[in-house]
């Protein structure tokens, strides 16, 4: 089977409605068997606790289904609440593709 990745853009305020939505986003790619997701924050003005978790939940799915999850571009106030809750030792972050 060949891999397939997708690349997801995130914007503005990451959380509420919009983490809701982004989980349902990503069991569907995953169902339809993307396996790889590169995430790209760069335009994240802020993110929450249901972010985070949306975020923690798209990893799991997307390992559950053998694939990686990698963030890039990740603005400076999310990378604090990734170091604060040291999830920047769970995600990949990396700086190009």
């Amino acid at each position: 089977m060949a891999n397939t990745a997708e690349v997801i853009k995130l914007s503005g305020v990451f959380g509420g409605p919009q983490a809701q939505e982004f989980r349902q986003k990503i069991a569907e790619l995953v169902q339809q068997g993307t396996q790889d997701l590169l995430l790209d924050c760069a335009e994240v003005t802020f993110i929450d606790s249901s972010g985070l978790g949306a975020l923690v939940v798209a990893l799991k799915t997307v390992r559950t289904a053998g694939g990686q999850l990698y963030l890039r571009n990740v603005p400076k106030q999310m990378m604090m609440l990734l170091e604060l809750t040291s999830m920047d030792k769970v995600f990949q972050i990396v700086s190009t593709l």
